[in-house]
C-alpha cells in the first residue's frame, strides 16, 4: 500500500505503556469548537475529518482499516488500549487513521494476546492523538453539528501558552484545519490500493484442493479477512490494484468479480464506475462491500451523498428484507446510496440498461439504504461489513450466497438442465444480459 498523507513531523511521547507526565495537546474542529487535552501517541499536528465510532472491541482493527485513511477517528468508549495489539488481527499492513482521540488510555494492556502496548504501536507509525478529552461531549456535537475537518495539534505544532491562547494563535490553528482537504470529492481508493496483484488460494477444508469457484477482487481499500472469508469457502481470490482494467480482469476467467470497502467520495471514483460497468456488461455475478455497494448503485444510474455524521462501529441494526431477519453489523460509512426504499426500481443509467433492481437492506435507526440486490442481473452489495473481525457476525452468510450466485450462474452458462430458470422471464430487463436473481438458501430465512 501506498505511503500516507504526510501531516508534519511527528514524535514519541515516550515510550513504554505509562506515560507518566504527558504534553498539552489540543483538538481543534473546523467550526471553532476547541478541546484540550494530553498528548497521545505521537506529536505533532494532524488534519483529517473527524468521526466517531461506537465500537467497544475491535479498535486494532478500526485502526487498520484503510476506509479511515484521512481520517480523525474518535472512540466513544471511553477506556482504550487494555487489549494492547498483537500481529494476528490487523486488517492490512499499517495504521491508516490520520489521527485518534481516546478518553482513558489504558496504562497497560492486559490481554494473553497482546504483544505490543497499543500507544507504542501508534507513535511508531506516527499517529498523533489526543486523550484526556471529553469524547461524550465531543461525539453529541458531532451528532448534532456533522462530521467535519479537525486538526490535533501537541509538542511542536502547538503555540506557546497552550492553555492561554491568543485569539490570533487561534485563528492560526483553524485556517490550519479549514485549509485541510474535504472528504466530498475526494478520490482517494488509489491511495490505499495494493500496488501488485496477489492470490489467496482456498483455505481450512479446502485448502490444497481445486476451487469451488474464481474471484477476482478489486481492492479499494481491502480489509484482509475479506478474502480470507473467501477462501475458507473453497473460492480462490485474485486480489487486484484499483487501476485494473476490465481486459485485466476478464484475462482471470473469473467465477464473479467484488468490490471491496474503502476511503473516498464514491462520486469520485469514475474508473471504478466504469470498470464496475464493464463487468456487469459482462455477465459476471458481482458483489460488492461498502464502498463496492456506493459503486454499484452509481453504476446502476442511482445518485449517492453524504450523511450528516455516517454510520461507524459494531453495533448498527440492519433489516435483511431478503431473509426477513435483524441482523446486528459492523458499519465504516460516510457516504449512501439514494435509491427508492419502498419498492423495487428500474436502475436509472440508460433508460434502464440494467433492469430492475430494490434496496435489499436497511438500516433500522434511520432508514438509510444498506443494500441492493438487482433484479435482472447477477449483482448485490452490502453498505455494511459481514467480514467484520471483531464481530459481530450475522452477516457473514453474504459470502455463501456469493458462492452460490457465481455456482447457479455457472450451471446456467454451461448449459445444466438442472440450473433454476433464469429471473426475469416475465419481465426481462431493458437492456443487458438475461441473467438470475440471487438464490437465497431457505435457512436463511427461517
Amino acid at each position: 500500500m501506498s505511503a500516507p498523507t504526510t501531516n508534519t513531523p511527528a514524535t514519541r511521547t515516550g515510550s513504554g505503556p505509562r506515560r507518566a507526565v504527558r504534553e498539552p495537546a489540543l483538538l481543534v474542529l473546523e467550526d471553532g469548537y476547541v478541546l484540550r487535552g494530553s498528548a497521545y501517541a505521537a506529536t505533532g499536528r494532524t488534519v483529517g475529518e473527524i468521526v466517531f465510532s461506537t465500537g467497544m472491541t475491535g479498535y486494532q482493527e478500526t485502526l487498520t482499516d484503510p476506509s479511515y485513511h484521512r481520517q480523525i477517528v474518535v472512540m466513544t468508549a471511553p477506556h482504550i488500549g487494555n487489549t494492547g495489539v498483537n500481529e494476528e488481527d490487523p486488517e492490512s499492513s499499517r495504521i491508516w487513521v490520520a489521527g485518534y482521540v481516546v478518553r482513558d488510555p489504558a496504562r497497560r494492556a492486559s490481554s494473553w494476546r497482546a504483544t505490543r502496548e497499543l500507544e507504542d504501536e501508534l507513535a511508531d507509525q506516527d499517529v498523533v492523538g489526543i486523550c484526556d478529552v471529553d469524547t461524550r461531549a465531543l461525539t453529541r456535537h458531532l451528532c448534532e453539528r456533522g462530521v467535519m475537518r479537525a486538526g490535533i495539534f501537541s509538542g511542536a505544532a502547538l503555540p506557546a501558552g497552550a492553555d492561554h491562547l491568543t485569539d490570533q494563535a487561534m485563528e492560526v490553528l483553524l485556517d490550519v484545519v479549514r485549509e485541510s482537504p474535504q472528504m466530498l470529492g475526494a478520490d482517494l481508493a488509489r491511495e490505499v490500493s495494493t500496488e501488485e496483484a496477489y492470490v489467496v488460494e482456498p483455505a481450512g477444508e479446502f485448502a490444497g484442493q481445486e476451487p469451488v469457484a474464481t474471484v477476482v477482487a478489486v481492492d479499494l481499500g481491502i480489509k484482509a479477512r475479506t478474502p480470507q472469508q473467501l477462501a475458507a469457502r473453497g473460492v480462490r481470490v485474485h486480489v487486484v490494484p484499483q487501476r485494473t482494467t476490465l481486459a485485466e480482469v476478464l484475462a482471470h476467467e473469473p467465477d464473479g468479480v467484488f468490490f471491496s470497502n474503502g476511503p473516498g467520495d464514491p462520486e469520485a471514483a469514475t474508473h471504478e464506475v466504469d470498470l464496475l460497468r464493464g463487468v456487469l456488461d459482462a455477465g459476471l455475478p458481482f458483489f460488492g462491500i461498502c464502498f463496492g455497494n456506493q459503486l454499484l448503485g452509481r453504476a446502476l444510474g442511482y445518485g449517492t451523498y453524504k450523511l450528516e455524521y455516517g454510520h461507524r462501529g459494531v453495533n448498527q441494526p440492519v433489516l435483511d428484507r431478503t431473509t426477513g431477519k435483524v441482523e446486528i453489523t459492523a458499519h465504516n460509512h460516510g457516504f449512501a446510496v439514494d435509491a427508492p426504499v419502498s419498492a423495487p426500481s428500474t436502475a436509472p443509467y440508460e433508460d434502464g440498461r440494467y433492469g430492475r433492481v430494490e434496496v435489499s437492506h436497511v438500516a433500522l435507526n434511520d432508514n438509510v439504504v444498506e443494500g441492493l440486490r438487482a433484479l435482472d442481473i447477477p449483482a448485490f452489495s452490502v453498505q455494511y461489513h459481514p467480514e467484520a473481525a471483531a464481530g459481530p457476525h450475522d452477516a457473514e452468510h453474504l459470502f455463501d450466497r456469493f458462492v452460490r450466485l457465481m455456482l447457479t450462474h455457472r450451471r446456467q452458462r454451461t448449459g445444466d438442465p438442472d440450473a433454476p430458470p433464469l429471473a426475469g422471464s416475465g419481465a426481462p430487463a431493458a437492456a443487458g444480459p438475461a441473467t438470475t436473481i440471487i438464490p437465497t438458501d431457505e435457512s436463511e430465512a427461517r
